[in-house]
């Protein structure tokens, strides 16, 4: 039988519309405190206001040599930024780690360069793509990238899983570590996305699910809220540094977190339209992989994305999983104030989990004043953040093409 190690999370690191480090993260999380704006400048057919969840005031150059900005695409750049504060976090130096991995979670790659490519070429006469196009669009440039500029020379591996694709990358990490059946002891995890284009926003408005901008686009993204009306694209990245606690323990490195459990599944039903089935199938498998019972449980950090479609799925998956219990248990959705960032949003809530289990405060689900009277009777944290000593905690993740991922992660 092969050996099980605990896995431990030892670094933390990101870039949102929320800020640019893990402070301002923390403080806007727990505070309910919106990065969604207009997108002033930008855009896209069929839609008269954009808005979503961007990036403020990043300069990639803090974090990247003059030589690589002009190759690194937009994602890639905020992934080398959070993946740098992780390893700093975790008191890692860069240099050449033959046994260090990176997974990488991305919905989108490089389609901010490939859509501006597609744009020169089909308007401009005798234009010819630059030769930085295929490295710079490419669904594994982050990957590479990150491998690069951190000297990580262990397996090099992206997954593509649409909105789920960051919480995989980090429970396939888990997986690899766990097992001790690869020549790994540590592995950066996490997504990067950045879809704030034209073309992404106009796609999202004509299948009926983007919010409207309205009076105050900072409250458009309402999860679980009674007037719900969609959601809010995001960007950004957040990267966690995974090492097994003998690697961890034997260089003095101290843990923040650690990841019990981890469910994988498809609905295989409806390629848009989540299945309330699958969706509790999973969290059934994280937990039976976690070997823990349901009533451990003391937060799930919801998927939670603000559709009436997907808001009411989850409902109703958590409160069959946890029964009787689940109106006490603890569940929000961070997505109002951070947007959904697709490949990266379960990685920028996986992060957010494990803030709400250092800290010992839930953060709260923003602009949720009246729950949605349909949805089954769990306990929605709005208002404010609550103060909650959690040992256990949940994060789902349910993307298109009915593919889901759960993650179960326990306090340090």
């Amino acid at each position: 039988m092969t050996s099980r190690h605990r896995v431990v999370v030892t670094g933390l690191g990101q870039v949102s519309a929320l800020g640019n480090d893990v402070a301002s993260f923390s403080a806007a999380v727990f505070a309910g405190r919106s990065g969604v704006r207009r997108l002033d400048g930008m855009s896209a057919p069929g839609l008269e206001e954009p808005i979503g969840a961007s990036v403020k005031d990043f300069d990639p150059g803090a974090w990247l040599p003059a030589r690589a900005l002009s190759t690194t695409p937009r994602a890639a750049q905020f992934a080398v930024a959070a993946a740098r504060q992780a390893f700093a976090m975790a008191s890692l130096d860069i240099r050449e780690r033959s046994r260090g991995g990176v997974f990488v979670g991305t919905g989108f790659g490089g389609i901010a360069e490939s859509e501006e490519t597609y744009r020169a070429c089909f308007t401009e006469p005798g234009q010819r793509p630059r030769p930085t196009v295929i490295p710079t669009a490419m669904a594994n440039a982050t990957a590479g990238v990150l491998a690069s500029e951190l000297r990580l020379k262990g397996e090099n591996l992206t997954y593509s899983v649409a909105c789920s694709s960051g919480t995989h990358a980090i429970g396939q990490a888990f997986w690899r570590l766990r097992g001790g059946d690869a020549d790994l002891d540590l592995i950066l995890a996490g997504g990067a996305e950045a879809p704030l284009t034209p073309i992404v926003l106009a796609a999202w408005n004509v299948m009926r699910v983007l919010a409207p901008a309205g009076a105050d686009p900072a409250r458009a993204c309402r999860p679980f809220s009674r007037d719900r009306q969609g959601i809010v694209v995001g960007e950004g990245a957040a990267f966690l540094v995974l090492e097994t606690a003998e690697h961890a323990g034997a260089r003095g490195a101290r843990p923040v977190a650690e990841i019990v459990g981890y469910g994988a599944n498809a609905d295989a039903s409806h390629i848009t339209h989540p299945d309330p089935a699958g969706v509790a199938e999973c969290l059934r498998l994280a937990l039976a992989d976690a070997g823990l019972p349901p009533d451990t449980i003391g937060y799930v950090n919801a998927h939670g994305t603000g559709t009436a479609a997907n808001d009411a799925v989850e409902a109703g998956a958590v409160a069959e999983i946890f029964g009787p219990r689940s109106s006490r248990l603890a569940v929000s959705s961070t997505k109002a104030i951070h947007g959904h960032a697709m490949g990266a949003g379960g990685a920028l809530e996986t992060l957010a989990t494990i803030l709400a289990l250092s800290e010992g405060r839930i953060p709260p689900t923003a602009h949720l004043t009246e729950i949605d009277p349909a949805l089954p009777e769990l306990d929605f944290v709005r208002g404010s953040s609550r103060a909650a000593a959690v040992e256990y905690a949940v994060k789902n993740s349910f993307a298109f093409g009915g593919n889901n991922a759960v993650l179960v992660l326990r306090r340090a």
